[in-house]
């Protein structure tokens, strides 16, 4: 569902997928690649929120802002199930994982994991190319090369499965 609020509707690259299901609200830009899954909901109702290139913003996922911070999402960035954003910066390869909470003014560093269930704190500085775990989110060290491939497979299966719903998908109830 695409909602315009106070003259402002959202802008969505040609080339990206949405879920019939997502809902985006007001001021949020999708660009080039980008897919949007089931359940989510980015409400850019006070600020900006900007997905950026290739990334993914998986089911479920709430992404908002607040009068002060835009949400910005750079590119072939994983955002994973039901993990929840407001006015924060996420880096370009980034992945943030299922059930993850970053809060106001958080900047997670590019190539970064932020582990499942994870809570960032507001206004916190996370480096590039770390894994943060924990409530509250710390960094535990260095990536392992697994975890690296991770961070660059995933943007290409989700762009693989994005293309698939895009030119094979039909509702057939509902």
């Amino acid at each position: 569902m695409i909602i315009e609020l106070n003259g402002v509707r959202p802008k969505i690259a040609e080339d990206a997928f949405v879920a019939p299901t997502a809902v985006l609200i007001g001021n949020v830009t999708v660009k080039a690649g980008a897919n949007i899954w089931f359940g989510a909901v980015l409400r850019g109702d006070t600020n900006e929120i900007v997905i950026g290139e290739r990334s993914s913003i998986q089911d479920n996922v709430v992404i908002h802002v607040n009068e002060r911070e835009n949400t910005v999402i750079g590119n072939d960035v994983l955002i994973g199930h039901g993990a929840v954003l407001e006015g924060c910066t996420i880096g370009d390869g980034a992945l943030v994982g299922m059930g993850a909470v970053v809060l106001s003014g958080a900047t997670i560093g590019k190539g970064t994991l932020i582990a499942a269930g994870t809570v960032v704190r507001e206004n916190t500085r996370i480096p590039d190319a770390v894994l943060v775990a924990g409530v509250p989110g710390a960094v535990r060290g260095s990536l392992s090369t697994a975890q690296n491939a991770r961070l660059d497979e995933g943007p290409v299966h989700y762009q693989r499965l994005a293309a698939l719903y895009k030119t094979q998908a039909n509702v057939v109830e509902g």
